[in-house]
């Protein structure tokens, strides 16, 4: 539902008569610093020659600035059993996700169902009962205080959303409890009341930090207003400074689809602006209005568009952002996203302060270390792991399958998916993360069956769809389980390693030949990816007689790694110990098993330290056919945080140094 707080007038044309934009800027009710920029431009547009190109550059200003949403927003829909029931029955899985969102509801019902807290200062009893009886009847929670001194020791003891107090007092007025009240709590907003009101006094307390100033005797619509104002602006502010949401996760996840979700469970209106690839930070703040062909920036456009002030906002793709002699627009999104400053965000177009903080921004992005470290502090990260086989066939059985039926004209026909054509799809014809690939097969399926149902007339549409249809259909599979078929060698070992697009399996092989003790690395690594193998080579000449090696393996030798698939870049800190079994396997000619994969990365001493990306890792060695994975102990924890199903299937050995790994890894000579 839609609330107004302004009446929507037609807007006058660029081409309009003056003083019909003049009363229209006075009938859409700006608030009061952006009222004052409007009628000062409209005084310069009304001196200038029509002839002229500033004149019809002010007046799309004027128009532009009049269409913006200053007061027009929805109402949150708070239900917590609606929303939980809505992310159920639309997205399978992904609880943390799930919980964190109506944990973020709660919040926001908590605080638009709490009841104000009112002090009321007066040493006129009648007065103070009055006052109090009035707030009492409006819903407040309300105290009464005789003096200032007792008002202070009351606001030490609890907090107050609002303070009424007299100005004229014994012992302490208003405002030296004002100047008190603000020290103790700068927060609370306060009112003074008087009945020797004059300029210099209210002048005098409205500096020293007073929300509004009424003069006895007091009008009660009046002040019910005033407060009721006061008091909506501090919860909303309140509901408003709600963390900056980050999906984090591979492709294909589901990060823009619990997006979507979260606005409709909030029925508020649900934007997405894509930031790969972005370069100039006037995308996002505007171009000043100097500038010919001036524009405002994609947050105002994109607001201006839907006509609300609290949408909910998706910027898709931040790690994607880059960075040239345009500026810097990561640097912009600092400005947006932290409550702290976007309440006052200024695009240069618009060039007044436009609140965003009734917005619920919400980020993605494939990896978040890529981010800036300033900008990754205000966003909270909710990482979405990959898919297991199991959550898999059932989005695909509950969600996917019957949508590509709708959308290929099958949904009457009903053809029946069995559960091995579902397998052999994700296992021989997908190899992911999310379920992106995996919808493409499915609707590959779909339209070669509607091809068939419309060649047959009909005839063939009850089939069912199995193994070998599927087959037939997708032809010959696109992957196969490399470790399952592939025999254990000498000098070559299997790596878990984690990319943007979720967990990979690497293989690292090891060859040695006559040379000059150099040290050669392919495979396009990066610079850590170089350091670790550099590292695993010191550790195992440092220590080669613990492995019952001649400590001079390396004179008029080079060794040279490679890390196939060299197109690809690759680079992180997690295959020190894979290389290092690697040169063991090579320098010992004991060949290393397939079916084993590690991650860690190793010092100089041979202790593993910790990795990430644990789930991811677990997932893709499941794909590819791996038996035994082998973490860093320190990575325990995040392994007993995993479900059952994540690690059906495969030992888990944990280990802090690499001699352990030996019997585990090498076979016998």
């Amino acid at each position: 539902m839609v609330f107004f707080r302004k009446s929507e007038e037609e807007r006058p044309k660029a081409g309009g008569d003056l003083l019909d934009l003049r009363n229209a800027i006075h009938k859409a009710q700006l608030p009061p610093e952006v009222l004052a920029v409007a009628l000062k431009e409209l005084e310069r547009v009304e001196k200038t020659d029509p002839a002229v190109a500033e004149y019809s550059i002010g007046l799309n200003y004027l128009d532009y600035l009049i269409s913006l949403p200053w007061n027009r927003f929805t109402e949150d829909n708070l239900d917590l059993k609606r929303t939980e029931r809505l992310l159920e029955t639309q997205h399978y899985g992904l609880q943390h996700v799930k919980e964190r969102i109506l944990e973020y509801l709660a919040v926001r019902t908590l605080c638009s169902l709490q009841s104000a807290r009112v002090l009321v200062v007066d040493d006129e009893e009648i007065a103070r009962t009055n006052l109090e009886y009035i707030l009492r009847k409006e819903g407040h929670q309300v105290n009464g205080a005789s003096n200032g001194s007792e008002a202070l020791e009351m606001i030490k003891a609890r907090e107050y959303d609002l303070i009424l107090t007299d100005l004229k007092m014994e012992k302490m007025d208003g405002l030296q409890l004002l100047e008190s009240a603000k020290q103790i709590a700068p927060h609370t907003e306060i009112i003074m009341v008087t009945g020797y009101a004059t300029v210099s006094t209210a002048v005098d307390a409205l500096k020293k930090g007073a929300a509004h100033y009424l003069s006895k005797p007091i009008k009660l619509d009046e002040l019910r207003e005033t407060v009721r104002e006061i008091i909506d602006k501090k919860r909303h502010v309140q509901m408003s400074r709600g963390p900056i949401l980050c999906f984090a996760g591979p492709p294909g996840t589901g990060k823009t689809s619990i997006g979507r979700s979260i606005a409709e469970a909030l029925e508020r209106k649900f934007v997405r602006v894509s930031l790969a690839g972005l370069r100039d930070e006037a995308e996002l703040r505007g171009h000043r209005r100097t500038y010919v062909g001036a524009m405002p920036g994609r947050i105002i456009s994109e607001i201006r568009k839907i006509g609300l002030k609290n949408p909910v906002f998706m910027l898709d793709e931040i790690d994607k952002i880059g960075q040239d002699f345009r500026g810097d627009p990561a640097s912009v999104l600092l400005e947006i996203l932290d409550p702290e400053q976007n309440s006052h965000f200024v695009d240069h177009y618009v060039d007044v302060p436009f609140d965003l903080s009734g917005v619920m921004f919400i980020t993605t992005a494939n990896v978040v270390e890529n981010l800036p470290h300033p900008l990754l502090d205000r966003l909270e990260v909710i990482n979405f792991p990959g898919y297991t086989q199991a959550e898999k066939k059932n989005i695909a059985r509950k969600y996917l399958i019957p949508r590509q039926f709708r959308e290929h004209g099958l949904a009457s026909l009903t053809p029946d998916f069995t559960d091995g054509a579902i397998a052999k799809i994700i296992h021989d014809y997908t190899r992911e993360a999310g379920l992106r690939n995996l919808d493409r097969e499915i609707a590959t399926v779909c339209r070669k069956l509607a091809r068939i149902c419309l060649q047959s007339k009909g005839e063939a549409c009850a089939l069912t769809v199995d193994e070998v249809l599927v087959e037939k259909l997708l032809g010959p599979r696109k992957f196969t389980h490399e470790v399952a078929e592939a025999g254990n060698r000498v000098g070559v070992t299997t790596g878990l390693v984690w990319t943007e697009f979720g967990g990979e399996l690497i293989f690292v092989e090891a060859s040695q030949m006559r040379g000059h003790q150099q040290l050669i690395l392919t495979g396009s690594l990066g610079t850590v990816l170089q350091e670790s193998a550099q590292t695993a080579l010191s550790f195992v000449r440092s220590h080669a007689e613990d492995f019952g090696l001649d400590p001079n393996f390396f004179m008029d030798q080079d060794i040279h790694i490679h890390l196939p698939a060299g197109a690809i870049p690759k680079d992180g800190p997690s295959s020190g110990v894979t290389i290092a079994l690697a040169l063991l396997s090579l320098l010992t000619g004991r060949p290393a098993r397939r079916d084993v994969a590690l991650s860690g990365e190793l010092t100089l001493s041979g202790r593993i330290l910790p990795v990430s990306g644990i789930r991811e890792k677990i997932l893709s060695a499941q794909r590819a056919g791996v038996k035994i994975v082998v973490f860093p102990t320190q990575n325990e924890v995040d392994l007993n945080n995993l479900e059952p199903e994540v690690k059906e299937g495969l030992e888990i050995f944990l280990a802090d140094e690499i001699k352990p790994l030996l019997d585990l890894v090498l076979l016998p000579q």
